[in-house]
């Protein structure tokens, strides 16, 4: 009974990791025109101070994942927090580019643990009816964190200089790891770890693959200089050796029956999709509102700020609407909105100017909080508790493979479309039939997206049959009770 008031503070803290790992991404870009005149480095090296931050995290995620699993979800969480505030100081006082680069890629593997772990705990921290809700709190979070870096950090660095931005970092990551050591209950024996041992020729086969690929879609344009024609076989290669590895190990990382089940494959295939198409609008959306419609830097960023906000804001709602209509339904219909949302992204804007921007990202956003929040919650309460880490991960993973897949594919579809000519000399109505080209083909993503779901829901798969509290009883239970490598 003791652990009743530690439970019910629980999912704040969890809460708070989801927007200290966002917060990390974003209060970083803020400081890069500064980066590069203090340290006299081009932007080619500074967007390294980014770059190892996402390249870290997507590395570290599955095995974070997995490390809660073996060693209890609560402690590997606490660490995470611990490495977050330390690497924090350390890009504070970083001496070097190099040591601040060097320091934002430990602060990019603690924000894996930050990305992974809350979804898997929120089955211990909330109820199974709202599951949803909880889901829809973190993905708001997230945004939040998102909205909340560019200014908040902008605001303390114009002030202060730019390690306040890093100070600051450290300044919420103490407090929140001092609430989950008093907060995060103690889980019940036999649930604080697995034991086993972990798969290290897996998580290295796996990190070289993954950062050969991050390489390959975003580092060459940042002076890594690896280049398709090195980084991208390179990644294949060592996808295949971890393929075979995976097999073969009596202890996976990724245990190979999860990727069996064709609703977990589905729903890690429509997180990519989608990610890859709403990475559209950070990477292309701003050339366009520049040089398209001839907004200065300021104005770019208010109407960009538009959709954090409105996803800040449509979070908790949509984990709501989870709870209540249950997730399959909410899925669809998040990325059926999402679809309406890019078309209307692609089209409004040539028409209407600035407020059409505005518009198609209302309708857009709240549809991929719908998604998120309703995919999460079908994926982890049919997970095994044993396993809830891992698959965690993996979500994570799909998530940012998605987002550097489509920061580099889709502003190479833009560019394409723009053509050879630099963008700054390119025509306004050139720049807009690009833009509008780019965002058919991410409503095109999204639209394969709703069939994957379609598909998912007639298959009767368990993920699909989990969820809802309309059918959280005998449904729920028998999804959770079925083998990983059910058909």
């Amino acid at each position: 009974m003791t652990a009743t008031p530690r439970l019910d503070l629980s999912l704040p803290v969890l809460a708070a990791a989801m927007l200290l790992a966002s917060l990390g991404v974003s209060i970083a870009s803020v400081a890069l025109p500064t980066l590069s005149r203090v340290y006299s480095a081009p932007v080619s090296s500074v967007q390294w101070v980014v770059l190892a931050y996402l390249i870290a995290a997507t590395v570290a995620i599955v095995l974070a994942g997995r490390l809660g699993d073996l060693l209890g979800r609560r402690r590997v969480l606490i660490a995470g927090l611990l490495l977050f505030a330390v690497a924090s100081v350390l890009c504070a006082v970083a001496p070097t580019l190099a040591a601040l680069i060097a320091a934002r890629a430990a602060q990019g593997m603690a924000g894996a643990i930050l990305m992974a772990l809350p979804l898997s705990i929120v089955r211990e921290a909330v109820a199974k009816e709202r599951t949803g809700s909880a889901m829809g709190l973190l993905g708001a979070m997230s945004a939040i964190g998102t909205a909340l870096g560019p200014s908040l950090g902008g605001m303390v660095m114009a002030g202060f200089g730019w390690r306040a931005g890093f100070v600051l970092l450290a300044g919420i990551a103490l407090p929140v790891l001092c609430l989950a050591l008093f907060a995060m209950p103690t889980p019940p024996v036999g649930t604080r770890g697995r034991g086993g041992s972990m798969d290290w020729p897996g998580a290295a086969l796996l990190a070289v693959a993954l950062t050969a690929y991050a390489l390959a879609t975003g580092g060459g344009r940042a002076g890594a200089g690896w280049g398709l024609g090195l980084s991208l076989p390179t990644a294949l290669l060592a996808l295949g050796l971890f393929v075979v590895v995976e097999a073969r190990s009596a202890s996976p990382l990724v245990p190979v029956a999860i990727l069996r089940n064709r609703a977990i494959r589905a729903s890690l295939m429509m997180n990519l999709l989608v990610t890859t198409g709403m990475m559209s609008t950070l990477v292309v959306g701003p050339f366009f509102l520049a040089f398209g419609l001839g907004l200065n830097e300021a104005l770019v960023g208010l109407v960009l700020a538009a959709g954090p906000v409105t996803a800040a804001l449509a979070g908790l709602p949509a984990g709501r609407l989870t709870d209540r209509f249950g997730a399959p339904r909410v899925l669809v219909a998040g990325l059926a909105e999402m679809a309406v949302g890019l078309i209307c992204l692609a089209l409004l804007p040539r028409w209407f100017g600035i407020a059409g921007y505005v518009a198609a990202l209302v309708i857009l956003t709240p549809g991929f909080q719908l998604f998120l929040a309703a995919n999460n919650t079908l994926v982890m309460l049919a997970a095994r508790d044993e396993q809830r880490g891992v698959v965690s991960g993996l979500l994570g993973l799909s998530r940012n493979l998605g987002f550097m897949t489509g920061a580099s594919v889709m502003a190479t579809l833009f560019a394409t479309a723009v053509g050879t000519e630099a963008i700054a000399s390119a025509s306004p109505r050139a720049i807009g039939d690009a833009f509008t080209a780019t965002f058919v083909i991410a409503a095109g993503l999204t639209l394969l997206a709703v069939i994957l779901a379609l598909l998912g829901r007639r298959a009767g798969s368990p993920p699909q049959e989990a969820g809802l509290p309309r059918g959280a009883g005998a449904e729920s239970r028998q999804a959770e009770a079925q083998p990983w490598d059910r058909r």
